[in-house]
């Protein structure tokens, strides 16, 4: 819609420009785009004063597009004349004086509409006129401010400002270039200075709260607002803006008188209706809110933001959200939002053949919904696996995009399952890790066996709480995990992060180093120490999740680190590579081949078996075979084995519901060669054959 104005103002055809963007806003009067393209036209025809108070609308809309408040710099003045020695060395390169202020007007419409090749030819034939005009330093900052070129901006109209300290123009550009390197700050006090000077600014006073805003200073930004909410200034527009301020200030009384009448002003606009839904949550005024926008949705009852807002002040799933939900399917039948919330109601209250049918109406109006036939699938997977294989089959000989084929991929195997053809199970999740091994990380090997072992040191007084945490792939580590965190605990997650701790335990070659003796454990474990203040503990006590496990640690910590205990999680061995195969694991590991995971497990698990029958090491197994879906159960193992109470995490933040124990039996055949190299690893750890 805005090609027809960007060709007319780059043909310099103010006439059509003009009326191409009166069709445009009068399409989309919130469209800022389109008030800022008609200041562009308005002053290509001359008329200034009607191009500041369109690029002034644009601004209104969009106080918070840095790009418009740009553009409304080079609106602020008419061009200044240049000076008679200018003008003499303009015609000794044969150029006519006089256009000047047209050339620098045409380098601020193209700037205006993009054009920035335009804009810096029409600067460079400026500044062959009038090289050291503050003007022409305006238009070269500005262009290498829209090319992110901060620093250059800056460097440009700081030295041209220091020549000509009293241009206006110039230091508003300089005020954007301040803004551009983040010096909030120094853009305010440029801001500022103008703002003195030319109080009656709308833009320049938003732009001036804006900066406040930035700097975390929502009242002071609301108050500085404070005047263009008086008369005919205070359209819907501002009273959201600074209703937005008060919130952020606390102020929910003062935000809630503005924000209310923006709402009812422009019920439709989304930001007014999310903040006074802010603002009637934090007073607590639920009946005022369900009356106001009941009354609303008798005029735009098909507007589904307004539906959702109403839906805020029920309680979820209860019968009042049930009849705003009717209410909202009668308005808008086959809307699929509204159908979604329908659904949702009806699993929360146990409808589920209301929510199947619901579900599948979803499918029929927008085919592949996501949500919904995940729900269809879930429904099968417990009425008719056999189905739930065949519908996730189709959706996968349609699904285009190869992420969501593999998505699917993953699912079938779930279905085959259920199916019973664990066969094919087992197959369809290996070919899926086989595919991935490229982008996944090597298994670490395990060092080779060590039968000597230095002594165990005391544990110091007054030592700090030092706890590792470790699980393979399958123990349900991570339920561990999300327990301590959910506990307030000092657990450390930042191994699996994009910035992991550069110490030896993150290290793959640590366990080589320790075995041929380049690396010294004491060395280890004070290296370990040292990283802890950047990983934010003080203290010493940290819950550190490790990536890995490798028996070759306790060559450092049995006689360096004695205070700390070692806490495993486990489950019976050949359910971990089940779980391992159908769900993979909190540490990307690849997975060549279900044999080769089986080898690797059993000798990483042998390594435990070894620890706990020795007891080489301060440590606690947690058993998650019968606990891994229980909340309550994880807690109360892990209060039992520290010795102190542990809260409970919520189920719903546990993922996914994994296979039961002993669930690795219903693969006997398809997996039998695995689970033979895996038993006897299972037997030392106390499962049975």
């Amino acid at each position: 819609m805005y090609e027809p104005i960007i060709d007319a103002l780059r043909r310099g055809a103010a006439s059509e420009a003009l009326t191409a963007a009166r069709e445009a806003i009068a399409a989309q009067p919130q469209d800022a785009n389109a008030h800022r393209l008609l200041a562009a036209a308005l002053r290509l025809g001359g008329d200034r004063e009607a191009a500041l108070a369109a690029i002034g609308q644009a601004i209104e809309l969009a106080p918070d597009d840095a790009n418009l408040h740009l553009e409304h710099a080079g609106m602020l003045l008419g061009e200044r004349q240049i000076g008679e020695a200018e003008a003499a060395l303009a015609r000794t390169t044969g150029l006519d004086p006089n256009q000047f202020p047209a050339y620098i007007m045409q380098a601020h419409l193209a700037i205006a509409r993009g054009d920035l090749t335009e804009a810096e030819r029409l600067g460079r034939t400026a500044a062959r006129i009038a090289p050291e005009h503050p003007h022409v330093a305006a238009i070269e900052g500005t262009l290498a401010l829209r090319r992110g070129e901060a620093d250059r901006a800056l460097a440009i109209l700081s030295s041209a400002s220091e020549r000509t300290p009293g241009d206006a123009q110039l230091r508003h550009a300089l005020g954007f270039a301040y803004l551009g390197k983040g010096h909030f700050a120094f853009a305010e006090q440029a801001f500022r200075t103008l703002l003195e000077s030319e109080p009656t600014s709308r833009p320049l006073r938003m732009l001036v709260a804006d900066l406040l805003r930035r700097q975390s200073r929502p009242a002071e930004a609301a108050d500085e607002l404070a005047p263009l909410l008086e008369g005919d200034g205070a359209t819907p527009g501002m009273q959201r803006l600074v209703g937005e301020l008060e919130l952020d200030a606390g102020r929910n009384d003062r935000a809630l008188t503005l924000l209310r009448q923006a709402f009812l002003a422009q019920p439709l606009d989304r930001r007014a209706l999310l903040a006074v839904l802010e603002a009637w949550r934090r007073l607590e005024l639920q009946d005022e809110a369900r009356s106001t926008l009941d009354t609303v949705l008798l005029e735009h009852p098909q507007a589904p933001d307004l539906w959702r807002g109403r839906l805020l002040f029920e309680e979820f799933a209860g019968e009042q959200a049930r009849e705003v939900i009717a209410r909202w399917r009668a308005a808008m039948p086959d809307y699929v939002p509204a159908l979604e919330a329908q659904s949702t109601l009806y699993d929360q209250s146990g409808e589920r053949d209301l929510a199947f049918a619901t579900a599948q109406r979803i499918t029929e109006l927008q085919p592949g919904h996501t949500l919904a036939e995940m729900r269809i699938v879930d429904e099968l997977l417990s009425r008719d696996p056999d189905a739930a294989v065949l519908r996730v089959e189709g959706l996968l000989a349609q699904a285009p995009d190869p992420a969501v084929k593999r998505s699917l991929r993953q699912l079938l195997g779930r279905c085959f399952d259920a199916a019973g053809q664990a066969a094919a199970a087992a197959a369809t999740w290996a070919e899926l890790h086989t595919e991935a091994v490229a982008e996944r990380l090597p298994l670490p090997q395990p060092g080779p066996a060590i039968t000597e072992w230095p002594a165990l040191a005391p544990v110091p007084e007054q030592a700090p709480a030092v706890l590792l945490l470790w699980g393979a792939p399958g123990s349900l580590v991570e339920r561990i995990a999300l327990t301590f965190q959910l506990a307030g605990g000092p657990l450390r997650v930042d191994r699996f992060a994009a910035q992991p701790p550069n110490d030896p335990l993150q290290r793959y070659n640590t366990v080589a180093g320790l075995h041929d003796g380049s690396l010294d454990p004491a060395y280890m474990v004070s290296l370990w120490r040292a990283a802890l203040p950047t990983r934010g503990i003080q203290d010493g006590n940290v819950f550190d999740w490790l990536l890995w496990w490798d028996n070759a640690l306790l060559l450092g910590l049995r006689p360096h680190l004695p205070e700390a205990m070692l806490m495993v999680a486990v489950r019976d061995p050949r359910d971990m590579l089940l779980d391992w195969l159908a769900f993979g694991g909190p540490v990307p590991l690849s997975l060549s081949s279900p044999r080769d995971g089986a080898r690797w497990l059993a000798a990483t698990l042998a390594q435990i078996a070894d620890l706990h029958e020795q007891d080489l090491f301060p440590h606690r197994l947690i058993r998650m075979d019968d606990i891994g879906e229980d909340a309550t159960g994880i807690a109360q193992a892990l209060a039992d084995a520290l010795g102190t109470r542990v809260p409970i995490a919520p189920r719903e933040r546990m993922g996914p519901m994994h296979f039961g124990a002993g669930h690795w039996r219903h693969y006997r055949e398809a997996l039998a060669e695995e689970f033979a190299l895996l038993t006897p690893v299972a037997q030392r750890l106390g499962y049975p054959e």
